[in-house]
């Protein structure tokens, strides 16, 4: 299974870091690469959970800086056509409801998460103010910072790493902020592809607010063939509605019982735990492989049927991809607070 990417902050709320835990092969955020910086941002939680290989941090390391890096230098380069589509996104911004400084401000980006041209750009655009903190350099606005990180989380999640054990590893974009997730997926060139967005929530229980996540961490340890099979069963579904996007229903029902049978065993072993459990709304949004422009619709919606007790809706968009596209999928998942008792 691939692991989380969370944005736009570095410490994700306890109820996607349970859901990532439950249903992920761990979690991760995008940190600042100075050392005490990254102490001061990282808490003792998540440093617990990386101590178990369950927690990564990815800094804006050189790797990163070149995804982002300037403009200027061409489309030779291998971050310019995701850098330029961020600058064009900054103008975009400019006189924009939200997008002026606030004092004092309310949200800050760490100095050694940005290369030195973007802070230029944004000291200079006015989309920024230097702020003299031990931790932060800039002062922007949400809009900003929501923008940035979830264009840089995007671009991370499509390059392929590799893990300390030596096994290949995969990152699904995940973010709680529908502004940042509208900004990571639209932040782009002017090329426009069709893509699925289906709501999943229903399928994926998580514990109630107030859980403790070692109770979490002993129902993942205990009940593990139970969450991986539910977990494939997932992502083969949203796989195979990327690559058959002509026929949703045909793949619904194709997956149908055995994305039933692994919900039924998930939600057994839910029951058999002392924890309370509740649904949250988690939307996912599915690239379409290839699709030409009559093939879907934007707007159009098929309800594909009940599966495992809830109708999963599938609704098509229009979404302009960044500058690297993930040739095995591209889902991006957005986390909604609205919960019923399971």
């Amino acid at each position: 299974m691939p692991v989380l990417l969370y944005y736009p902050l570095v410490k994700p709320p306890t109820e996607v870091l349970h859901q990532a835990l439950l249903y992920w092969d761990g979690i991760a955020t995008v940190v600042p690469r100075a050392r005490r910086v990254y102490e001061f941002a990282v808490s003792p939680e998540l440093r617990e959970l990386r101590d178990r290989s369950l927690y990564t941090p990815l800094p804006f390391d050189r790797r990163s800086v070149e995804m982002l890096d300037h403009p200027d230098l061409g489309t030779a380069h291998s971050g310019s056509l995701a850098s330029q589509a961020l600058r064009q996104e900054l103008f975009r911004l400019l006189g924009s409801p939200g997008s002026e400084l606030t004092w004092p401000p309310d949200t800050f980006l760490y100095g050694s998460k940005l290369s030195h041209w973007l802070e230029e750009e944004l000291l200079s655009l006015g989309l920024a103010e230097r702020y003299d903190s031990e931790y932060w350099s800039l002062a922007v606005p949400r809009q900003v910072q929501q923008l940035i990180i979830g264009v840089l989380a995007r671009e991370l999640a499509a390059v392929h790493r590799v893990m300390d054990t030596g096994q290949p590893v995969s990152y699904v974009p995940y973010t709680d902020h529908p502004d940042a997730y509208a900004a990571s997926l639209h932040a782009a060139s002017e090329r426009r592809l069709p893509a699925y967005q289906a709501d999943l929530g229903g399928l994926l229980p998580v514990p109630a607010p107030g859980t403790p996540t070692a109770e979490v961490l002993a129902f993942r340890d205990r009940y593990p063939d139970e969450r991986e099979r539910l977990m494939r069963a997932l992502h083969r579904l949203l796989g195979d509605l990327r690559r058959d996007y002509e026929h949703p229903a045909d793949v619904l029902a194709q997956l149908r019982s055995e994305v039933e049978r692994s919900v039924e065993d998930y939600r057994a072993a839910a029951r058999s735990s002392r924890m309370a459990w509740v649904e949250r709304s988690v939307t996912v949004t599915v690239a379409l492989a290839a699709a030409a422009g009559s093939v879907v619709q934007p707007g159009l919606t098929w309800v594909l049927g009940a599966v495992g007790g809830y109708a999963l809706n599938v609704a098509t968009r229009e979404i302009r991809p960044l500058s690297r596209a993930r040739k095995e999928h591209d889902f991006s998942h957005l986390h909604r607070v609205r919960e019923t008792l399971a």
